[in-house]
């Protein structure tokens, strides 16, 4: 999980089409892991949705103020 959280940070500070492509990567590892580990019985299947979701919302925030930021520049192009 921590790889997915670096690679989303990474993204945020400078984003690129490969930047996007590693963060699916990651994503997709972090769900195998904890399918595996859910599968496995080390992980609860609700700790297991907890932390799939914890993830997705990580995304989610962060994506978010990355498109306020492009909006608030984007206004100032428009109002000079």
């Amino acid at each position: 999980m921590k790889r997915y959280f670096t690679a989303v940070e990474a993204y945020v500070a400078s984003p690129t089409e490969a930047g996007k492509a590693e963060i699916d990567l990651a994503l997709s590892k972090a769900y195998s892991k904890i399918d595996k580990a859910i599968k496995q019985g080390t992980l609860h299947r609700n700790t297991g949705s907890r932390k799939k979701s914890r993830l997705v919302r990580f995304w989610q925030r962060t994506s978010a103020t990355l498109q306020d930021s492009s909006s608030s520049t984007s206004s100032a192009e428009i109002a000079s």
